[in-house]
């Protein structure tokens, strides 16, 4: 079986961007701040709803704050959209 791709994101830099930590990032959008930081790590898929939420957040269409990537693309160790 081929190995599923993953889910990269910016949204450390967006978050420097606004100058807003982590925790003040949760609590906008009602969630831990691990939860924030996992998804920063690549660690944590955030559900679809929560991704749009967070791209709204920011201002965002969510093709700006995330991305889709394959086993294939992720050889140059980019995980920025």
């Amino acid at each position: 079986m081929k190995k599923k791709g993953k889910l990269v994101n910016n949204l450390h830099i967006l978050r420097a961007e606004k100058r807003w930590t982590q925790d003040e990032v949760a609590k906008k959008l009602d969630v831990s701040r691990m939860t924030i930081s996992s998804i920063e790590g690549n660690r944590y898929s955030p559900s679809l709803i929560l991704a749009f939420e967070i791209a709204r957040l920011f201002d965002k269409e969510i093709t700006e704050v995330f991305r889709y990537v394959t086993h294939e693309e992720d050889k140059g160790g980019g995980d920025h959209v």
